[in-house]
């Protein structure tokens, strides 16, 4: 067993669901300071389970989860008979049962032990750079960066700021060459110019902001003497898309009076993106990308509408709207319908036009991941990151085509704008009264429950057509939270990356936390969540009936109640809880080659640094939970990528600690005392040039 540090007091400065009170400000606009969006009467579902998880019921209410996902799957990888199933259920959940043998595999790496460390940690063993930092040029004749004279001519060029999402793609005929693409997901200006006064931004520093925003594509080439990636300047691939880049809106919404505006009175194209979190890749070879936070960048939202997607009715942190008047409601009023998409990007083409891709609906989109179905159609699951909001996935109705010729790259461009949107809705099997809010099991002795995806919207080449009574396909697609509220979509605790498992076809939500739940007149406790003031957030687990991704119904499980080992109310999978890495505030989630689930943490609030995670899902070990790395002072865990041979974070918003600034900063990562503080992509591998974790 090994011993795990004493659990450290938060800091001062700790907001409701444990981040940074700077982070809150710059990120998602105090998100949390403001009343839900979501003030419907509709189900609300969060983190489960308290106290009793150890007990043998347990295991039967996740085997009966486990053995009805596995019937009529015998086709399909990774199925096994109903009574394998049990048996290994059984043994995960036995309070006394202590797996014998090696970790799983993937997942042979002595633990990170919980720390405060300013600085990227990692196992004994491994070894770490610096792939890229902010500010670093990509683009042929970007100057070197210099902080103290930055200019959005020279931003432009060079590495944007806050990485998140990350994805790495193969370079056709460049041996030991990866493609890296990064979301640039927002600025924090009290971090990035020396005497920066929040009331009275300058033009300049509006402009860096705005080309340090959006997305980022550039070469990377792996160092055959040590594992580090290195980028490499002014390739012909390497590409910047700011909030001045144009896009074309595309899908049943495209050129909808709702997206015209002064500037575009075709409703088809928009300039920039905001806010981009999490997202994916496509088995066609582009990327995905979650506007997730916009409405902090819009000032003077005073509409229903705009109040349900979270605009402020005043000026915005920023002050954009001084600069330029598409970020002011009231000259602009259609100009923040055009953010809250899931962008579409070819990494291969620097000069094609990104697309904005209506037909998967307009939220806080926190990423979107893709899989097929049996016959080759694209499924896109993507969450809503808000208090009490929802989850959907997308089933497209045009077949993927192989190959990489032109004529089928065209086609796959297409897949995204032609299929059904749904919304998820969950239901438990114990009545109501049964669920008191301790987290006392009810009297079947069992958490866990079926579901629906119900149909909001279905786009055709010829049109599209609402499932919605009241709303007009267009309402519904520029409009998805109110849609999602009027059919009776569950409310979830910050949904935010779900990714299927490549393995097994189960699908996994990241839930981070909501410190609201049950709390005043908020939504109270359901089976699904009974524990109140969910503060470390959760993990659920989903297996579409049948295992088929276009499947309408689905079971869901509990897989991991995050929070201190220590508490009753933490569980993780069954497996003793003991042997586990504590965590809290799940974020993104992805797989390792061998079906392990790697999360990232985002706000933790058990008084360590963020950090990355693996847990086995499958086998004996399901559900033993170790920590990979942590990330420096104030800076979240952001990517992941999880390789043969490396893991790649990024280091999302380092120092970002209330009182921190460029002339006192709150850490010294990554260049060290003397250099200001930058957000930045590094990569982790073995020593000894083997594979990671095995």
């Amino acid at each position: 067993m090994r011993k795990q540090l004493p659990i450290i007091g938060m800091p001062s400065d700790s907001h409701p669901g444990g981040r940074s009170s700077l982070t809150c400000r710059f990120r998602c606009g105090d998100a949390c300071f403001h009343e839900a969006p979501n003030t419907s009467s509709n189900e609300y579902v969060g983190d489960v389970i308290a106290g009793a998880l150890g007990r043998r019921s347990m295991m039967r209410a996740a085997a009966v989860v486990t053995v009805a996902a596995a019937a009529g799957t015998a086709g399909v990888v990774g199925a096994r008979p109903a009574e394998a199933a049990v048996r290994e259920s059984s043994a995960g959940f036995s309070a006394t049962h202590k797996p014998q043998g090696k970790a799983a595999r993937g997942l042979r790496f002595g633990a990170v032990a919980p720390n405060t460390a300013d600085a990227v940690v990692v196992p004994d063993g491994y070894a770490q750079n610096v792939v890229i930092r902010w500010g670093e040029p990509i683009l042929r004749g970007a100057p070197a960066f210099d902080p103290e004279n930055q200019t959005a001519a020279a931003q432009a060029g060079q590495f944007g700021y806050n990485n998140d999402f990350l994805a790495l793609l193969p370079v056709p005929g460049e041996h030991r060459r990866q493609l890296l693409v990064a979301n640039h997901e927002y600025t924090d200006e009290v971090l990035m110019f020396r005497g920066y006064d929040p009331a009275n931004p300058t033009r300049n520093q509006v402009e860096v902001a705005w080309a340090a925003h959006g997305l980022g594509v550039v070469v990377v080439e792996e160092d055959r003497r040590t594992g580090a990636l290195r980028p490499v300047p002014r390739h012909h691939l390497n590409r910047r898309v700011t909030v001045t880049t144009e896009f074309k809106v595309t899908g049943p919404a495209a050129g909808s009076d709702l997206l015209k505006t002064s500037a575009d009175p075709t409703g088809r194209k928009v300039l920039g993106t905001l806010n981009n979190c999490s997202g994916g890749t496509t088995p066609w070879g582009t990327t995905l990308h979650g506007e997730e936070n916009f409405n902090q960048y819009f000032a003077n939202g005073a509409r229903a509408t705009d109040k349900r997607y979270g605009l402020v009715a005043g000026a915005t942190e920023r002050k954009w709207e001084r600069f330029d008047k598409r970020f002011d409601v009231l000259q602009e009023p259609n100009e923040s319908h055009r953010f809250g998409y899931v962008v579409e990007l070819d990494p291969y083409d620097p000069t094609s036009t990104p697309r904005k891709r209506t037909a998967l609906g307009r939220v806080k989109h926190e990423g979107a991941t893709v899989r097929l179905t049996d016959d080759g159609r694209p499924v896109v699951y993507t969450g809503d990151d808000e208090r009490f909001d929802y989850f959907y996935k997308f089933v497209g109705s045009k077949r993927m085509k192989k190959g990489s010729s032109r004529a089928a790259r065209e086609h796959n461009l297409t897949l995204l704008d032609e299929g059904t949107l749904y919304v998820a809705k969950l239901t438990g099997d114990s009545p109501a009264i049964e669920i008191d809010g301790t987290g006392k099991l009810p009297a079947d002795g069992e958490f866990d429950g079926s579901g629906e995806w119900i149909p909001l919207a279905t786009a055709t080449a010829k049109g599209a057509v609402s499932h919605v009574e009241g709303m007009t396909a267009e309402e519904v697609l520029v409009f998805t939270r109110l849609a999602g509220d009027k059919v009776g979509a569950t409310k979830m605790d910050r949904p935010e990356d779900i990714e299927p498992n490549p393995h097994t076809g189960k699908v996994y939500v990241a839930l981070t936390n909501n410190t609201n739940r049950g709390v005043g007149a908020n939504a109270p406790v359901d089976e699904a969540n009974p524990r109140n003031a969910n503060k470390h957030g959760h993990i659920l687990e989903l297996t579409e009936r049948h295992n088929r991704a276009d499947s309408t119904k689905f079971a869901w499980s509990l897989f991991l109640v995050a929070g201190d080992p220590k508490d009753p109310a933490t569980y993780f999978a069954g497996f003793p809880k003991d042997d586990v890495s504590p965590i809290s505030c799940p974020d993104n989630v992805a797989f390792d080659p061998h079906g392990n689930l790697w999360i990232s943490t985002d706000g933790a609030q058990l008084g360590s640094h963020d950090g990355l995670f693996g847990v086995a899902t499958k086998g004996p070990r399901r559900g033993e939970l170790k920590q990979f790395l942590t990330v420096p002072n104030g800076a979240e865990t952001c990517g992941p990528l999880v390789q043969d041979r490396r893991v790649l974070v990024a280091v999302q918003h380092p120092g970002e600690i209330a009182g921190a600034t460029v002339e006192s900063p709150a850490s010294v990562w990554p260049d060290g005392p003397g250099k200001i503080v930058r957000p930045a992509v590094v990569a982790v591998w073995r020593k000894d040039g083997c594979d990671i974790g095995v």
